[in-house]
């Protein structure tokens, strides 16, 4: 995956709230147990702390004024997007964006743009606060998505996944995927608390991986605003494997057998490794988000 080296990033769509902390250091998820359930429930991508049911406030640190800078200085340009991981997904968050808000106007609807928060160990949202044990998730209260940057290595390490910038950029387009299901008021049928393979947790997962899909179909013909022409100059068959392999290592089944020895559909939440791939290519190979109508 490649940027427009001449391409101006938009900073104002991500913030930075890395070292800060949150009023009175509480967060969601410590050791114990409760580090165990966000380790087998959490790390699935898109299950908020209010749905672990874990949330103990709603503590939001501000950014802070020396974060922020380091993410402007250094976050540029599509040159600094080819050498930067943190810049890389400041860029993948333009593109998602831009392609949604396009789809929007097409559809005659409006989107809204929603900033990405860049966390370090843990955060407060509107949704409760979280450690980075939850993964990357999208909170419906605020509308925005929170990530740790460090869940890309973990990504690799901890869940097999061969890794990559588009397994990166796949994970933050799934997240945009909830947003726009949010948008669209879909996203609120996961709420109704059921599990199993299939409950509406698993197919709105399964949607916001075709969203992700959907981005990818068009991410080398979205036009930056800045330079009139593509963000992303090149996607590669390769880059489309290494999204596949991430949407793999996070399945369901997959993550029960690593961590509890066994597979039990009952408890699924976001569906089977197989699923997730599939959804995913359904929307890369269609590009269309009409064909990502899991709930049919």
């Amino acid at each position: 995956m490649q940027f427009d080296d001449d391409a101006r990033l938009d900073t104002s769509e991500v913030q930075d709230v890395r070292g800060s902390r949150i009023p009175g250091g509480r967060a969601t998820v410590g050791g114990g147990l409760a580090g165990l359930l966000a380790l087998l429930l959490g790390l699935f991508f898109g299950v908020g702390p209010d749905q672990l049911g874990l949330s103990s406030g709603d503590e939001q640190p501000a950014a802070t004024a020396s974060s922020l800078a380091q993410v402007q200085q250094t976050c540029r340009t599509g040159q600094d997007a080819n050498t930067k991981d943190d810049c890389r997904t400041v860029a993948v968050v333009n593109s998602v964006q831009d392609f949604w808000d396009e789809e929007f106007q097409r559809r005659r609807g409006t989107y809204s743009r929603s900033p990405t928060v860049f966390f370090a160990e843990r955060v407060g949202t509107a949704c409760g606060a979280a450690t980075s044990a939850v993964g990357p998730f999208y909170c419906p209260g605020d509308r925005k998505v929170y990530l740790d940057l460090g869940f890309f290595e973990e990504l690799r390490t901890k869940f097999g996944s061969t890794g990559g910038p588009f397994a990166q950029a796949y994970v933050v387009a799934h997240e945009y995927g909830h947003h726009v299901q949010d948008l669209m008021g879909t996203l609120g049928r996961s709420q109704d608390g059921l599990t199993g393979a299939n409950s509406n947790a698993v197919k709105v997962e399964l949607q916001a991986d075709c969203y992700a899909g959907v981005w990818a179909s068009h991410a080398t013909t979205t036009k930056d605003e800045s330079t009139g022409r593509p963000l992303i100059t090149s996607l590669t068959d390769a880059d489309i494997r290494d999204g596949l392999d991430a949407a793999a290592a996070v399945g369901d089944d997959r993550i029960q057998e690593r961590y509890q020895g066994r597979v039990t559909p009952e408890n699924w939440t976001h569906g089977s490794s197989q699923q997730r791939q599939d959804w995913f290519y359904q929307g890369y190979r269609t590009g269309d988000m009409a064909r990502c109508n899991t709930f049919g």
